[in-house]
């Protein structure tokens, strides 16, 4: 099918490029003419695993291309997804202009029938609207061309979207009659070919069920760091806590595990969302109005472990800490709404010196973090670690999982490390020779032997 993917950001390169390995001939469309120049050059905006080379096959077997021009596609398109940036605007609100903009253009460029997807993340109501807002300049253009408008949110996961979108685990089709679904249907049917997951019901509930998920992900997420911060008070480890909740099937094992707090596009954009919605309703979501000021906390934990970890020895003003990982999930190199970006702006209030090292994420956090000059960019850990009062791991990269911890030590200053992700084993980091703090579990100390042979080093 001719499919044109309108937003060639992440959810709609990700989105067009897998139609295109999967047989449909998509046009990409993107407003921002220089985005469309260097993605025709072959330059990726983003970083997500075998996406180059998923686009660079597709645009040479010439399923695959990118342009800036309504004119030159819409015309001959089966189906239009919309997968174009719903940001938080007024009161926490999603802000559609840019769909209500698409479907504009939708309107002054169909010339036959043609499904119109709302793929952005958008609040209930808002695929409808898209729809009589293409009537209204068809109307204008004094034609009547059939169409049918449908929603079909997404679920990439960065870091892992190509793996999600090839083999997801359910395709949530809303629409209002069956020709719309049929559509939807012959697009998702390479998807689909070992097991049906394509689940198709209203449009509403569709829209909704987004923000659903999302909304779920994060309470999880943040219970298991409110139960971290309860499992320090009391002495328990919040690992085996974890674990007994996990084997429990009604509970399941994943999203229970506590960290520096959840950032990137989706999670804190679509709560906020979510709540503005009720509000609007005169329903009160309490929930995830203490879900949002958790995770807020959350993102200050370490900013606070370490001032009181320096409490005695000088403050933080003038120390150096290490930083490993600055995106806010490894495998992407999304910085939105990192909680890296938080423990910086702690840091540089109390005049640390800050070493940060990220493999994919520098790039982008250099251009956020552009004017301070008290960071400095490293090109490995060991970079990082060198003179260093304390390491902070902050993105659980692959990479930082075994390191050379012996080395690490010797290139400190201090022995501080604190681990935002509950990635290593407390007491073997105190024999090795730290001052060891994670979530939701004690703090263990370097020995009194291993001490000496520090400072006799």
């Amino acid at each position: 099918m001719k499919i044109v993917m309108i937003g060639a950001g992440y959810v709609g390169l990700v989105s067009g490029t897998c139609f295109a390995e999967m047989g449909h001939h998509v046009v990409c469309l993107d407003i921002n003419a220089a985005r469309v120049h260097s993605l025709n050059q072959g330059i990726i905006p983003i970083y997500e695993h075998g996406l180059e080379e998923m686009i660079k096959r597709n645009v040479h077997a010439g399923r695959l291309s990118f342009t800036s021009n309504y004119s030159s596609c819409i015309p001959q398109a089966d189906s239009c997804f919309i997968a174009v940036d719903t940001p938080t605007g007024n009161n926490g609100h999603a802000d559609t202009a840019q769909v209500e903009a698409v479907a504009i253009e939708l309107g002054r460029h169909i010339l036959h029938y043609c499904v119109i997807v709302t793929k952005s993340t958008v609040p209930p109501g808002t695929t409808s609207r898209v729809g009589n807002i293409i009537e209204a300049e068809l109307k204008q253009r004094n034609l009547s061309i059939d169409f049918d408008v449908v929603s079909n949110p997404e679920f990439l996961k960065e870091g892992n979207a190509i793996q999600d979108f090839m083999k997801p685990d359910r395709v949530i089709i809303g629409v209002s009659n069956s020709r719309a679904a049929a559509v939807m249907q012959k697009i998702y049917s390479p998807f689909m070919l070992n097991h049906d997951r394509l689940i198709v019901m209203d449009i509403l509930s569709s829209e909704l069920a987004k923000y659903a998920s999302n909304a779920m992900l994060a309470v999880r997420i943040s219970f298991m760091n409110e139960l971290a911060s309860l499992c320090e008070k009391i002495g328990a480890d919040v690992n085996w806590v974890r674990k007994a909740m996990g084997s429990d099937e009604r509970i399941g094992n994943k999203f229970l595990y506590p960290g520096v707090g959840f950032g990137g596009s989706c999670l804190p954009k679509d709560i906020r969302a979510l709540i503005a919605q009720s509000d609007a309703f005169d329903t009160e979501f309490s929930i995830l109005q203490a879900v949002q000021n958790v995770n807020l906390n959350q993102k200050k934990i370490m900013g606070s472990k370490l001032a009181a970890y320096f409490a005695d020895k000088g403050g933080l003003q003038g120390k150096t800490i290490a930083i490993l990982g600055l995106a806010f999930k490894p495998d992407t190199d999304d910085m939105r709404e990192a909680s890296s970006l938080v423990l910086i702006e702690n840091l540089l209030k109390h005049n640390a010196v800050i070493h940060a090292f990220d493999p994919v994420a520098m790039p982008k956090a250099k251009i956020l973090l552009q004017n301070e000059s008290s960071i400095k960019w490293c090109n490995d850990e060991l970079d990082a670690a060198t003179n260093a009062d304390a390491i902070v791991l902050m993105t659980e990269w692959k990479q930082f999982r075994f390191l050379d911890f012996d080395i690490l030590l010797q290139k400190m200053t201090g022995k501080g490390f604190f681990d935002g992700r509950n990635q290593y084993h407390p007491n073997e980091m105190a024999k090795i020779g730290f001052d060891y703090f994670s979530i939701g579990r004690l703090p263990t100390y370097a020995s009194v032997e291993e001490e000496k042979t520090q400072s006799s080093v």
